[in-house]
């Protein structure tokens, strides 16, 4: 089988010379291996050339971009995790496992659907995987922390503790908006259509959320969720999945009138710093429509 591994070798706290492990760990399970760093330009050219599956090594980010590309292409992808959330891999039951074990199931894999939204506004369309919002999330991607989040001892902690100060401060956001043609408008702390039940830093937003069910979760939180959400983000140690209960609404199109206000899609945040005055207001639609990858899980 021939297997093209996109790596992310800046991907959590990961050792030095753990490319040459991975490419060892492929080949000696009998894979002919391509290699391909996510840090290199290269890494969008690899995946068109042939191969049987794809293998990303890495955290959400890298896992999430080399999902957009592969929508269509009717090849799989395996995910040996190592960022920092990991939230994909945990919502695929991946979290925690092995690489060997991981490498093992390949031979006998069960294949899971992963719908990939369709995100349109002024700027274009581009796929999401995680999930697209405004309020909290997107506030918290527009100031960004002092230093590297990323490389603190406990990033995930420290970023859940980011959340819980901009909650508890945060001014609700006025949001005209529909869900599949249903008025939802109102003031909110945070809106957020989510394709996974883990977002941002393990934030566990939708219990019932099922990975290709071809459909999102609307999370809406309003002043009168705020003491729910602080409580959950001051305890989300003790079970964060138990305590998950926000008010949420499903559906497969979701219409935001844009003002300009800070909009996330995935970890991407709009408007850009140089955005044009036509791509900071207009019609935004989150929406599914067919769109998904498959992943190779352990059966």
């Amino acid at each position: 089988m021939r297997i093209t591994l996109i790596h992310n070798p800046g991907a959590g706290r990961q050792p030095a010379g753990d490319a040459a492990k991975l490419r060892k760990l492929l080949s000696d399970a009998g894979y002919e291996v391509r290699y391909q760093s996510a840090k290199e330009d290269g890494w969008k050219r690899a995946l068109k050339k042939p191969a049987d599956l794809i293998v990303v090594a890495g955290g959400d980010g890298t896992v999430a971009k080399v999902t957009r590309r592969m929508v269509g292409r009717g090849v799989p992808i395996g995910v040996l995790p190592s960022g920092t959330a990991n939230n994909i891999a945990r919502t695929l039951g991946l979290h925690e496992r092995p690489f060997e074990q991981l490498v093992r199931s390949w031979e006998r894999p069960r294949r899971v659907k992963l719908d990939v939204g369709v995100a349109a506004g002024p700027w274009g369309e581009r796929y999401f995987v995680e999930g697209v919002g405004a309020g909290l999330f997107a506030s918290q991607l527009a100031k960004p922390a002092s230093g590297k989040l990323k490389k603190r001892r406990t990033p995930v902690e420290s970023g859940l503790r980011r959340l819980r100060k901009e909650a508890a401060r945060a001014e609700p956001l006025e949001l005209h908006a529909t869900l599949d043609g249903e008025d939802i408008s109102g003031r909110y702390l945070l809106l957020e259509a989510v394709n996974l039940p883990y977002v941002g830093p393990n934030l566990h937003l939708e219990q019932d959320s099922q990975p290709g069910d071809g459909q999102f979760d609307v999370v809406l939180v309003t002043e009168a969720e705020r003491d729910r959400l602080l409580y959950y983000l001051e305890h989300w140690q003790d079970n964060r999945e138990r305590l998950a209960v926000l008010p949420t609404r499903r559906g497969r199109r979701l219409q935001i009138e844009w003002t300009g206000f800070a909009l996330h899609i995935d970890d991407k945040l709009r408007p850009k710093a140089k955005a044009k005055p036509k791509e900071i207001a207009g019609l935004v639609e989150a929406r599914i429509d067919g769109a998904a990858v498959e992943f190779l899980v352990p059966a």
